[in-house]
């Protein structure tokens, strides 16, 4: 079973995409900020999926996307960022520091399945 992270400050956001990708057959682990993140990461290398939020306290996504992605440990790990942050330059930041894919909120199941299955091809 793919093991997937949730990271959002929101609680009934992290709720949503749990429920979402436990349908999906994820085992869903949750995290409120990008350092809690990288610390639920140590416990768990086996992580294949992050859904990652940009505005979070402490750590925000972006600041934790540029952290992961100098670990050559989790290089092969999949990062979604799931925001409502929109603009041209912050899609384009994200990719740039090694986001694999950008989805916006608010979304449906069915968007974020689509996007996984790219990102998983063959899912």
């Amino acid at each position: 079973m793919k093991k997937a992270l949730v990271v959002d400050d929101s609680k009934a956001i992290r709720q949503i995409e749990r429920k979402y990708l436990e349908e999906l057959g994820f085992e869903v682990l949750e995290a409120e900020n990008g350092k809690e993140a990288l610390e639920v990461l140590k416990e768990h290398p086996d992580i294949s999926l992050i859904l990652l939020d940009w505005h979070m306290p402490v750590m925000n996504g972006y600041e934790f996307l540029k952290t992961l992605r100098a670990n050559p440990q989790y290089q092969e790990i999949k990062v979604m960022m799931v925001t409502t942050e929109n603009q041209q330059k912050s899609v384009i930041d994200a990719i740039m520091a090694g986001a694999n894919e950008y989805l916006m909120k608010p979304f449906d199941k069915e968007m974020l399945e689509t996007k996984i299955r790219y990102l998983f091809e063959g899912f």
